[in-house]
C-alpha cells in the first residue's frame, strides 16, 4: 500500500535514505530535513514495514522533482519503486506542476515513465540548493533527467496503475 508519510515514519525513511547514502548513491537527510519535507513522503507500506520511500518536492510555480527514490534491498524488483514514482507523477499532475525532474545513476529506469536526459544547466534552483550540500560538488556524475507534464494531454484521466 502507497500513503502519504506520517510523523511516525520520519525515522524509518530517514534509515532507509540514508542506507543509500552510504552507498553514494542518494544525499543524506538529517531527521530535521525530514520532518522539515515529510509531506513530500510517499511510503510503501505492507505488514507495517516501509519498504519503500518517494518524495516529489516542489521547487518553483511549474518544477518539481523527484527524490530520495529508495526500496529495501529484498523488495527491489518487484514494483515497489515504480509505484512509488508513478504515485508521485500522478500528485504532480494533480497539483498542476509542469515538469518534473529528478537526478540520477539509473536513467533508463526512469526513461520508462517519459523521462528524458536533460543538462543540469537548466536546473539552476537545484543545482544552487542540494546540489551545494553535495560531496560530488561541482564534479557530479549523476544524469539530469525532465519529465514535461503540461503537453501530457489527458494524463490525469489515464490510469496510473498500467504505466510503467
Amino acid at each position: 500500500m502507497i500513503r502519504k508519510a506520517r510523523v511516525g515514519d520520519a525515522v524509518r525513511i530517514q534509515e532507509l535514505v540514508n542506507l543509500y547514502a552510504q552507498k553514494g548513491l542518494l544525499l543524506p537527510r538529517s531527521l530535521g530535513e525530514i520532518y522539515d519535507n515529510l509531506r513530500d513522503f510517499f511510503v510503501y507500506e505492507e505488514n507495517g514495514e516501509i519498504q519503500g520511500v518517494c518524495a516529489l518536492h516542489i521547487c518553483w510555480e511549474d518544477l518539481a522533482e523527484i527524490r530520495s527514490l529508495a526500496v529495501r534491498e529484498p523488495y527491489r524488483g518487484k514494483g515497489q519503486g515504480s509505484a512509488l514514482v508513478r504515485m508521485a507523477l500522478k500528485e504532480a499532475r494533480e497539483l498542476g506542476v509542469k515538469r518534473v525532474f529528478l537526478l540520477t545513476y539509473i536513467p533508463r529506469y526512469f526513461e520508462r515513465f517519459g523521462f528524458r536526459i536533460v543538462d543540469k544547466a537548466i536546473l539552476p534552483h537545484k543545482i544552487w540548493g542540494d546540489c551545494l550540500r553535495c560531496i560530488k560538488f561541482p564534479k557530479c556524475d549523476e544524469v539530469a533527467m525532465l519529465l514535461p507534464l503540461e503537453d501530457d494531454a489527458g494524463a490525469e484521466e489515464m490510469d496510473l496503475e498500467k504505466r510503467p
